[in-house]
């Protein structure tokens, strides 16, 4: 399963690296160290907190006026496998985006919970680019 380090939990987050560690030190997200001392987030308690986070947001007061772009990087926090499709959501900050995909296209991309990917949007269609 990938880790992700405190920086970039917080660019998927779309927060600041301060912010995001802070949420780790008050403990509302597990990390855990590697080999050279880095402290890490578990791919699928990353995707999880993103959910929650999302969520939290999505009640919270209306967002600022922004010109949003067409790119957007966030978690993989559920893959719903078909003989031939495939539902994939992806939590990016407080953007909730899900697409229908083949399975091909995920097992190819290597996509589940907690891996990190980029959903493009142009006009109806939603891509997911493996990062």
């Amino acid at each position: 399963m990938q880790s992700y380090t405190i920086g970039q939990a917080a660019r998927l987050l779309g927060v600041s690296p301060d912010t995001a560690r802070r949420w780790a030190d008050a403990g509302r997200v597990a990390t855990h160290r590697d080999e050279a001392g880095r402290r890490l987030i578990d791919g699928r308690d990353l995707a999880a907190f993103s959910v929650e986070l999302g969520q939290t947001s999505a009640e919270g007061p209306e967002p600022a006026v922004t010109s949003v772009r067409n790119a957007f990087p966030g978690i993989v926090t559920a893959v719903k496998l078909g003989d031939v499709a495939a539902q994939v959501e992806i939590q990016a900050g407080p953007h909730r985006l899900v697409s229908l995909v083949t399975r091909e296209a995920v097992e190819e991309l290597g996509l589940e919970v907690g891996a990190e990917a980029i959903a493009r949007v142009k006009s109806t269609n939603v891509h997911i680019d493996r990062v």
